[in-house]
């Protein structure tokens, strides 16, 4: 079975949005260039093709043109449960750095517990466990 994976398009700063996420989520980082790709419809300095590989997969680039940027609205990306408790808890404190924490982690009535915070570049996560 094929895992979904976000694919975001970046206002221009794919390189650092993906490099932010590497180090949020301990990942191995892959960066390619409009110009090695051979686009022209974009600097060639911009990312045409970002992969993030590590416990948390992530595509990213740069929108080229017209193409409209990550923009969220009724949806969250959601790790819940995806690692140990101590591992999530430091992933939302890492993404909630220059960010809005919408709702911090916290214990809920059912026994879970997790949080929502916006990243720095727009992205919503939910984040949680099973206590």
């Amino acid at each position: 079975m094929t895992d979904l994976t976000l694919y975001v398009w970046f206002p221009g700063n794919a390189a650092e949005a993906l490099t932010f996420y590497r180090d949020v989520f301990d990942g191995r980082l892959e960066l390619h260039t409009y110009e090695e790709f051979g686009r022209t419809d974009g600097p060639a300095e911009a990312i045409a093709h970002g992969i993030l590989g590590g416990p948390v997969r992530l595509y990213g680039t740069d929108a080229a043109g017209d193409e409209p940027s990550v923009s969220q609205t009724g949806v969250s990306m959601a790790l819940l449960g995806t690692a140990d408790p101590e591992t999530l808890t430091r992933w939302f404190d890492g993404l909630s750095d220059g960010g809005t924490v919408l709702d911090p982690m916290q214990k809920r009535p059912w026994g879970s517990t997790d949080g929502q915070v916006v990243d720095r570049f727009g992205i919503r996560w939910l984040i949680g466990y099973e206590d």
